[in-house]
């Protein structure tokens, strides 16, 4: 049974978002949402996959015993599996943990094992002598039943300041067994980066082991003290998609694979792996039910987005003055986001990134750098709604207002009759191909009245109205000194065939600002080149 591959055998990136991760607060994995996790990660090109605590948890059980059936062939990736070493005074053929462990058919398992006199005194309960004992007829039981063997030394730093001495004792006594690795783990999450280098060198000095390192993100460095625990000279890794965990988390699979790979030159994933970082990434987040975090490096919708003007200037010229790697290696996208703060070159670079040559158009940007400010200085924002962004620059290039109707007036009214039931009517009046046409909708609310009264006016001129969806609808108060006379700012996502795109009205009235982000999306919806999710 061969356990190793060209990347897996020089070094391991180990993931266990399927145990340590789903200790998170919040997520709850199904069977099957594990096997779908499995298979993406295994795509992925991880070394190894850590499935579960097979005998400790029923779904776990399951999820192993359905990939030995053959639901799931892994490709790339070892499946692993987890679970502690033998109970003090059982001899480990009897102990049941164990044997449900061999019973997962795992070609690996990592054993939990005890480094810190402190936890097994307190812990465990047991003597010193006995915990290493626990330690070595465990790893030497199952490495004769044909197992590769990882040993995670939990708590190891916490324990090396206790006792250093117990701490190295442990892992001779694993490697001796026959474990693998032996895996040095932030269990607490305490530990900066300097102070994992001191102690992951005197460790290798001492005791010539292969290392991991297994880092917990309390302090908020999870992913500096794995990068750290390499240089040191660690060569095996465990991560978590997304930084799942357990309190604060664990270091990022997606960071840390990346930082390994592009920085420090090492083989940790296939080399075509990497351009999947934020599609995994993000279908990883769906399935945790969790929104994907938008400022995440390298992954991050955000993590390559530039709002400065300063900044799009020297884009203009070279990408890279203001990127430190190319965004498209980790499969993400630069953007530039207009605001207030956008000078001519991050208009320029927008309308090409929207499609638009402006290089021939100073006029053109020179109203939509002016407009941009002005709107913004009223409440406006650009950087989340790039359908109106683009509306606005279609009508500085034509020096007119390029939407195909116009409004004349509209107006909602919301009425609770007599059995109790609220009712919201609306009435538009605009104009399209030179007709002057009055419609009304109702709806459950205001907004939802007046979109449906603008459909119901449009349809016959453009019947591709019907195919427009109001899918998201967002309101932000922006100054809530003046309570329901503040500011609003509102966005409304629409879909179309599998596209989409976000539109901003701003209004003292909450209504009035709802029209305006509505009237831009039916707008946006109908322009002929609108071919693109935005």
């Amino acid at each position: 049974m061969s356990t190793t591959s060209p990347v897996t055998d020089a070094f391991h990136l180990y993931d266990t978002t399927l145990r340590d991760g789903a200790q998170r607060e919040g997520i709850s994995y199904s069977v099957e949402d594990k096997l779908t996790i499995a298979k993406l990660l295994d795509g992925y090109g991880v070394g190894f996959i850590e499935g579960g605590w097979p005998g400790a948890l029923p779904k776990d059980t399951e999820f192993f015993a359905r990939i030995a059936a053959g639901e799931l062939v892994l490709k790339n990736a070892k499946l692993v599996a987890f679970g502690a070493t033998r109970k003090a005074g059982v001899k480990a053929e009897e102990d049941a943990q164990v044997k449900a462990l061999l019973d997962s058919q795992a070609p690996v398992i990592t054993l939990v094992a005890k480094s810190d006199v402190w936890h097994v005194e307190q812990a465990l309960k047991t003597t010193n002598e006995e915990n290493l004992a626990m330690i070595a007829d465990t790893v030497e039981y199952l490495v004769s039943q044909g197992r590769r063997v990882f040993v995670d030394f939990e708590h190891f730093f916490d324990g090396y300041k206790h006792d250093s001495d117990y701490g190295v004792e442990a892992i001779k006594v694993a490697m001796k067994a026959g474990a693998d690795v032996a895996v040095l783990c932030d269990t607490n999450g305490g530990m900066l980066p300097s102070g994992i280098a001191t102690i992951v060198t005197d460790v290798i000095n001492r005791t010539q082991a292969r290392l991991g390192i297994h880092c917990q993100d309390d302090t908020g460095c999870a992913i500096a003290n794995s990068v750290a625990a390499v240089e040191a000279g660690a060569t095996h890794v465990q991560c978590t998609a997304n930084g799942y965990g357990e309190r604060t988390g664990n270091a990022d699979l997606f960071v840390v694979a990346a930082n390994l790979q592009l920085k420090l030159g090492i083989a940790c994933l296939p080399e075509e792996s990497l351009k999947d970082s934020m599609r995994i990434s993000h279908a990883l987040a769906e399935i945790a039910n969790l929104p994907p975090d938008t400022h995440q490096p390298y992954v991050g919708v955000s993590s390559f987005a530039h709002k400065a003007g300063l900044h799009a200037s020297a884009l203009k010229v070279n990408h890279e003055l203001y990127n430190h790697i190319d965004a498209s290696v980790v499969g993400n996208d630069m953007r530039v986001l207009v605001t207030e703060m956008a000078g001519r070159a991050s208009i320029e670079m927008k309308g090409t990134e929207l499609g638009y040559d402006l290089s021939k158009e100073p006029e053109a940007i020179t109203r939509v750098v002016e407009q941009v400010k002005d709107l913004e200085a009223h409440g406006w924002s650009f950087e989340a709604a790039d359908a109106s962004f683009e509306l606005l620059l279609q009508d500085a290039l034509a020096g007119k207002s390029t939407k195909k109707f116009t409004v004349e007036s509209w107006r909602t009214i919301v009425e609770q009759r007599e059995d109790g039931r609220i009712v919201s009517e609306a009435t538009v009046k605009v104009h399209a191909d030179g007709q002057r046409i009055v419609a009304t909708g109702e709806g459950n609310g205001p907004v939802n009245a007046l979109d449906n009264a603008l459909r119901s006016a449009l349809v016959q001129h453009f019947p591709q109205i019907a195919e427009l969806d109001l899918v998201d609808y967002k309101v932000r108060i922006l100054d809530g000194g003046l309570g329901t006379g503040a500011v609003t700012r509102v966005l409304i996502e629409t879909a179309e065939k599998g596209r989409r795109w976000t539109t901003v009205g701003v209004s003292e009235n909450v209504i009035a600002a709802s029209w305006l982000a509505l009237e831009d999306a039916i707008s946006y919806g109908l322009l002929g080149n609108a071919n693109q999710s935005i």
